[in-house]
């Protein structure tokens, strides 16, 4: 566990060094927030290669909606299983680590709503200013879901093939909302940059939580 706790310390201070570059090296006033974005040459470098393609914004926004389903069907067991043994206690404990996962993936999107450290690049349909952009929060609920459940597969699946097969589909489904959130344009580069070193992070955090609990 120490050693996946290391890369998850290393990760977080990595995405809070981005935060600092982002807000304070290479500003700029680019996009339609008439706000100073950091590391505007790279960032706009790579949005006027990418372009915009709203079509994987929709894709991915798909995507998020297919992830967060996933995690609903875990809670559908824990609150049986809760229901069942009548005991929160008697809950698997994968199933509650799982949980408190989730509670910080919600704690983290209200934060950085509430702290905005760049804005979107595009201004979305039926919006007058652009929405916070840092991180991205679709990445980070793509990445950490599908993730944390790739994880899971296998104690909640018996037949080996079929754990392993929805173990690299959440694997692809995780890289594909990945990539199309970047090349969807409405991110900029550091956006996902930050949303991959924070998802990995949690993923690493949670993993180790998950080794201490199987070695139990």
């Amino acid at each position: 566990m120490r050693k996946k706790v290391g890369k998850a310390c290393i990760s977080f201070a990595l995405f809070i060094l981005l935060i600092a570059l982002v807000t304070s090296i290479d500003l700029a006033v680019i996009g339609p927030a008439n706000k100073a974005i950091g590391l505007s040459h790279l960032n706009g470098a790579v949005h006027n290669l990418v372009g915009v393609y709203m079509i994987w914004y929709k894709i991915t926004n798909y995507l998020g909606y297919l992830a967060i389903l996933c995690g609903l069907i875990f809670a559908v067991i824990g609150l049986k299983q809760l229901i069942e043994r009548k005991s929160l206690g008697q809950v698997d404990k994968p199933i509650l680590a799982l949980g408190g996962l989730f509670v910080l993936l919600g704690i983290i999107y209200v934060l950085f709503e509430k702290v905005v450290v760049n804005c979107r690049p595009v201004l979305m349909e039926g919006e007058t200013v652009p929405e916070a952009s840092f991180p991205s929060s679709h990445t980070v609920l793509a990445m950490v879901i599908f993730g944390a459940i790739a994880m899971l597969v296998k104690d909640y699946v018996k037949d080996k093939k079929t754990a392993a097969l929805l173990q690299n589909l959440c694997l692809v489904l995780m890289i594909v909302s990945v990539i199309g959130r970047l090349i969807s344009g409405v991110h900029w580069f550091t956006d996902i940059l930050g949303g991959v070193l924070l998802s990995y992070a949690l993923l690493q955090l949670f993993s180790g939580v998950l080794e201490k609990l199987r070695a139990k």
